[in-house]
């Protein structure tokens, strides 16, 4: 049975940008998923050649939705239910090098961190943490 339309959070799932439905709907719901530019809710049906926009942390996602599936497949599957454009291709790869290339937090502190140290930086690991979702 060919599918004309699906909703997006179950495509999001099936295209695995989600690992889980529920967070899939999370998502749409948070405001982190635009279809055509705009904001939907997690019922929105999704038709082929729609636009998406997926922000994931920091990371976001521009697609043109080339596939609809209902279900959940393995990623080989997946890969051909969107294709991303160029832009986002490059604006990702691009955080990517500068993540790579960002020192990594805490690498100012020297050598072997005391106890005071490694707490602080625990808890400002924690603050970013809270900062990305």
């Amino acid at each position: 049975m060919a599918v004309e339309q699906v909703r997006i959070d179950k495509w999001l799932w099936a295209a695995r940008f989600f690992k889980t439905r529920s967070l899939a709907t999370e998502a749409v719901v948070g405001g982190r998923v635009h279809v055509n530019g705009m904001r939907v809710k997690p019922s929105k049906d999704v038709r082929t050649g729609d636009r998406i926009e997926v922000t994931i942390g920091v990371v976001r996602r521009v697609v043109d939705v080339t596939g609809l599936a209902d279900r959940r497949g393995s990623a080989t599957v997946a890969a051909t239910l969107y294709t991303e454009t160029p832009e986002s291709v490059e604006a990702r790869e691009q955080h990517q090098l500068e993540r790579r290339l960002a020192r990594p937090l805490g690498a100012d502190l020297g050598a072997r961190p005391t106890k005071l140290d490694r707490r602080r930086l625990e808890a400002l690991r924690r603050a970013q943490r809270r900062r990305y979702r």
